[in-house]
């Protein structure tokens, strides 16, 4: 029998280390390609380090970023998702049913405050530094 997988679980797992993989590795397990490129954005922000001439932090950071926003997506599909469609899709043959709170909702909100923050700030110096060198910050 598989495992119950807890959606308000999955969904903290993508708000808080969804740059990372964790939700992937918890939904999908240790091998899923999805989390293991999450995980890639580490190596890949060395290797724009290495190989840059004193690049912008930004620009070190970017796939950290890309990968954290990604993370955010989910929670918010998780989260957002109706109890019946997350037990067909992950708890198909678990036994159990899934009953969210409001601390799912809780989470959904905060994931948009952040995710949302986030994803303008990364714009807005993405924009600064392609169209003005910097000049803004």
């Amino acid at each position: 029998m598989p495992q119950h997988k807890n959606k308000t679980f999955a969904t903290a797992l993508a708000l808080l280390l969804g740059g990372l993989g964790a939700h992937r590795f918890y939904l999908k397990g240790s091998t899923d390609r999805l989390g293991l490129l999450h995980v890639c954005s580490v190596p890949a922000a060395g290797l724009v380090y290495g190989l840059g001439h004193a690049p912008n932090p930004f620009y070190v950071l970017l796939p950290l970023i890309v990968s954290w926003l990604a993370g955010f997506v989910a929670a918010l599909v998780f989260g957002l998702m109706p109890d019946e469609k997350w037990d067909a899709r992950y708890n198909a043959g678990s036994g159990r049913r899934s009953q969210s709170h409001w601390l799912v909702i809780l989470l959904v909100v905060l994931t948009m405050l952040v995710g949302t923050t986030t994803l303008i700030a990364t714009i807005s110096r993405l924009f600064d530094l392609i169209y003005t060198g910097g000049a803004y910050g």
